[in-house]
């Protein structure tokens, strides 16, 4: 039988208070901030008082030792032998009534919760200002155990309702009501039943435990394991991170803080930049165990290697903390064209974009003027392309790894590592194909459209027919910002006409631009060449030029079928984006192409995978037809995703093997005609969308070795891929995430292309 990880046991209510008070129990916030409603916490009490059963608490041994002082605190404080993993809540709303203790709220705001009590009826309400006048309650139980405060509450509870009945009551009412109200107050003596989880149990199998118990299904992820560490063995460092994020939304006394346009921080996020600066790890998963002074390969635990991995922790975040920092950071995403939160769509972005300023300014020495144009290039690419959206830890951590290969305090080589990524995802295949094809949506929310309002805003554009600037009319610091409303180019009414009443067609981001009509058009319904002479002849030539420039409007647009003009703005949209995006390296005049050998020299990453053949067994050495299906699958994740490039003839680990082997199975059209031949006869045969405009094949030659370079840009629709085995339309969906492909289905899949397409 194999040994439990737990035992059972119980706790009065009492028992819980004084314990929690002494710092024998701690009670970090390992689910969630305080969320419950004080309907809620009401409820409980009345279970409670009616003798319901109300769940089963879990505890987690810290496997600290009594007495053990918290990192950098005084030596009265110590850390706590138990933590509350399960039953957070409930513990809360609890000490908050029986110690009239005030408790934070998840908007930050400092609440007493107070719960009425009514002897009459034996109810539980939430008090308000009519229940503080109602004599038939006690209006805060609280006031029930404190110190000599029960009989004086009992008192003045009688003296109100003889008060208000205009007559005493009688002696067995009294003893009737009162018997009630003791029954209240002896909930302190409430048994709960507790499973303690011994501290051999590591964090995996609480976090699976905590699950598999609790009916809210509610999960526990890393970092909630993190920060409960912290609440053991370093405390001021978990109350930093709480209270940066508390004054991020919560406006203080004049001073500096944290308060920004772009993100309200939790501490958890925080903690993430925290590890990643420290560590120069973004996956969670071996830092909990690094922390507890763990060695990851004798599995000894240390108090001195505990008290080791701290100091660098606290390093790491009082740089993560500092305010100039902060703002410096977000300093450089403005000077990218993002203005504010409006124009976001992954904290992630921002997160792991403060990551790399972080490490600039401290591992490698750059200055923060010298910072400013490349993180502020890095984070229009990762926000632009989704670096951070699908497996965001996988795809930081590659990035940690490229910077951490760099010679330590070389400001040079991490500014040309970080512009090396970027240009390898921002090719001219992204601008050309890509892009376009990304902005065939209608979603107001796609970063492919911030990215153009972040474009306008580098630009300097106004309004199309007007002279405000775009950027003024966004700037949050104004107050109260102006909403700047995209306007239908096409109006919906003449689209109708021509057959077209689908939204997405009709809200397409290219039928969609920043216009300020004249009065006379406000309320114009009439089709492009009746309306844009009328509003262009009165207009100055050079400002109509710039205007027609910076809204990438195509030549003769108001004449064009309506689906070529479409197609042709995406086109200038993304022209104008690029533009933009170039005039943010400053002095570099261009970026230099990444070439073949450094993407394979990288390694397998969001945008690159290797295949070591299509054709030729390396394993069997003979021929297999099997292999070609992983190639369909390949680029059926790049379509889906965000593009990028798969490299046949490379092994796993980026050695170069070339197609020799692939060419001799073609016999007659042995050679890289013959081969892209293939390659495109597959990929037609196998995939719901021809590819003609989306994948293209080149064969560089590699250390002397010829490759198969297939390049994809991402498509503007879903794409599916014939099944390996047991099918002949095209059923499966394949994705790009992180440096791996995988298959969605269901549920996962309509998400993915709601949030994906729009």
């Amino acid at each position: 039988m194999p040994p439990t990880l737990y035992r059972d046991t119980n706790y009065t209510l009492r028992h819980l208070i004084e314990n929690i008070e002494g710092g024998r129990i701690g009670l970090p916030d390992i689910q969630r901030p305080f969320v419950w409603s004080a309907a809620k916490t009401r409820d409980l009490l009345d279970s409670m008082y009616r003798g319901y059963p109300i769940g089963t608490l879990m505890f987690w041994e810290t496997g600290a030792e009594v007495g053990t002082r918290r990192i950098g605190t005084e030596a009265g404080d110590r850390a706590p032998q138990l933590l509350v993993v399960d039953g957070q809540q409930r513990l809360t709303a609890l000490f908050a009534v029986l110690t009239g203790r005030k408790i934070v709220s998840k908007s930050f705001d400092e609440i007493n919760v107070r719960i009425a009590f009514h002897p009459g009826d034996q109810t539980f309400e939430v008090t308000d200002a009519a229940i503080e006048r109602d004599a038939h309650f006690i209006p805060d139980i609280t006031a029930l155990w404190a110190r000599g405060g029960y009989k004086s509450t009992v008192r003045k509870f009688f003296q109100r309702l003889e008060q208000a009945g205009g007559q005493p009551l009688p002696d067995a009412v009294k003893d009737e009501l009162e018997e009630r109200v003791y029954r209240v107050r002896d909930l302190q003596g409430f048994h709960f039943q507790v499973v303690e989880l011994g501290d051999s149990a590591d964090e995996e199998q609480v976090a699976d435990i905590f699950v598999r118990i609790n009916s809210e299904g509610v999960k526990l992820n890393q970092s909630d394991f993190i920060l409960t560490l912290m609440s053991v063995h370093w405390e001021k460092g978990r109350r930093q991170l709480e209270d940066f994020s508390r004054c991020a939304v919560v406006a203080g006394p004049a001073g500096p803080s944290p308060r920004n346009a772009f993100l309200d921080p939790s501490p958890d996020q925080l903690l993430r930049v925290a590890v990643a600066v420290a560590f120069r790890r973004a996956r969670l998963q071996h830092v909990y165990s690094v922390l507890r002074g763990k060695d990851l390969e004798t599995g000894k635990v240390t108090p001195e290697r505990r008290q080791k991995q701290f100091d660098l922790l606290a390093q790491a975040q009082t740089k993560v903390l500092d305010l100039t920092s902060w703002h410096e950071f977000f300093q450089c995403v403005t000077a990218a064209g993002f203005l504010g939160r409006k124009m976001i769509t992954s904290d992630n972005a921002l997160l792991y974009s403060y990551t790399v300023w972080l490490i600039g300014r401290h591992d490698f020495g750059l200055t923060v003027d010298e910072l400013r144009p490349v993180i502020g290039r890095w984070f229009f690419m990762a926000h632009t392309t989704g670096r951070y959206s699908n497996s965001p830890e996988s795809q930081m951590e590659f990035d940690l790894g490229r910077i951490g290969s760099l010679p330590p305090g070389d400001g040079r080589a991490f500014t040309a590592e970080l512009d090396r990524i970027i240009a390898a995802n921002f090719t001219g295949d992204y601008w050309d194909i890509s892009l376009p094809n990304r902005l065939d949506t209608s979603s107001s929310r796609s970063p492919v459209l911030f990215a153009y309002q972040a474009a306008l805003n580098i630009l300097d554009a106004e309004m199309l027919f007007g002279d405000r600037r775009i950027r003024d009319l966004m700037d949050p610091s104004v107050q109260p910002a102006k909403t700047v409303d995209r306007s239908n180019l096409f109006h919906r009414k003449v689209l109708a006409g021509l057959g077209i009443t689908d939204r997405r067609q009709v809200n397409a981001i290219a039928n969609m631009a920043y216009v300020t009509w004249p009065a006379a058009e406000q309320s114009t319904t009439d089709a492009p060449h009746e309306y844009w002479p009328r509003v262009t002849d009165a207009m100055d030539p050079q400002v109509l030029e710039r205007q027609v420039r910076w809204h990438a409007l195509p030549v003769g647009w108001a004449q064009l079928d309506y689906a070529a003009f479409l197609e042709r703005r995406r086109q200038l949209i993304a022209k104008v984006v690029r533009e933009a995006f170039e005039t943010l390296t400053g002095e570099r005049p261009a970026y230099v192409p990444t070439t073949p050998a450094d993407m394979i020299a990288a390694g397998e990453s969001q945008g690159t995978e290797f295949k070591a053949s299509a054709r030729w067994n390396v394993h069997t050495r003979q021929a297999d037809k099997s292999l070609r299906h992983n190639i369909v699958k390949a680029v059926c994740g790049f379509l889906n995703g965000q593009g990028g490039n798969l490299f046949i003839g490379v092994a796993d680990d980026g050695t170069v093997l070339g197609i020799e082997d692939d060419f001799a199975t073609l016999e007659s059209q042995a050679g890289a005609d013959g081969y892209e031949l293939f390659v495109r006869q597959l990929l037609d045969s196998s995939l719901s969308a021809p590819t003609a405009t989306t994948v293209r094949v080149r064969f560089p030659e590699i250390s002397g070795n010829a490759v198969c370079q297939i390049s994809v840009a991402a498509a503007g629709k879903p794409v599916f891929a014939k099944p390996a085995k047991g099918g002949s339309d095209p059923t499966d969906f394949w994705v790009r995430v992180g440096n791996a492909t995988k298959q969605l289905h269901g549920d996962d899949l309509l998400r993915y292309q709601e949030e994906h397409w729009g």
